[in-house]
């Protein structure tokens, strides 16, 4: 059954009008319990990468130039929500582990291209696939009605995330 068309279950004990307050109110511990399980599943899927000592933040850089191609830092930093030096810092690390590169802007001499490495595709491949197989094997250990569970709500967390 999907979720949108689910008749919100009313407490008949409740004064008229009551409902909408009592939706709002499983709403909000429903929003505090989803926070926690899935920060708590990102924690242990970010835990899962080939290479410990990069940071998520330079993960993330990868994930971002593999996924758009090169970006200035100041692009970069816009699209992680970090201040520029930070992003430079992260950069830095990158480029000096070969997993990313830099090369001069094609029109603003005052600004570099940052670009994701043949060594960083390889990095970001291996610690999909540790984070897939990992994930994969928590998944075969539940029980088929729990993994149809997960399959519906994946397509609700995914609208969620793009609103």
């Amino acid at each position: 059954m999907n979720a949108r068309t689910v008749p919100a279950q009313v407490d008949p004990s409740l004064p008229k009008g009551a409902g909408g307050r009592q939706a709002r109110q499983g709403a909000a511990t429903l929003a505090a319990d989803l926070r926690v399980a899935l920060l708590r599943c990102t924690r242990r899927i970010r835990a899962e990468k080939s290479d410990l000592e990069l940071s998520d933040t330079q993960y993330s850089v990868l994930s971002v130039l593999d996924r758009i191609g090169p970006l200035t830092l100041r692009e970069l930093a816009d699209h992680e929500r970090v201040q520029p030096p930070s992003m430079t810092r992260a950069v830095n690390g990158l480029a000096d582990r070969g997993l990313a590169t830099r090369s001069d802007h094609p029109v603003d001499g005052r600004q570099v291209l940052v670009a994701v490495s043949e060594a960083g595709r390889a990095e970001l491949r291996e610690t999909r696939r540790r984070r897939d197989a990992w994930l994969a094997r928590r998944l075969a250990e539940l029980d088929p009605a729990d993994r149809a569970v997960l399959a519906a709500a994946k397509d609700v967390l995914s609208r969620i995330a793009d609103s």
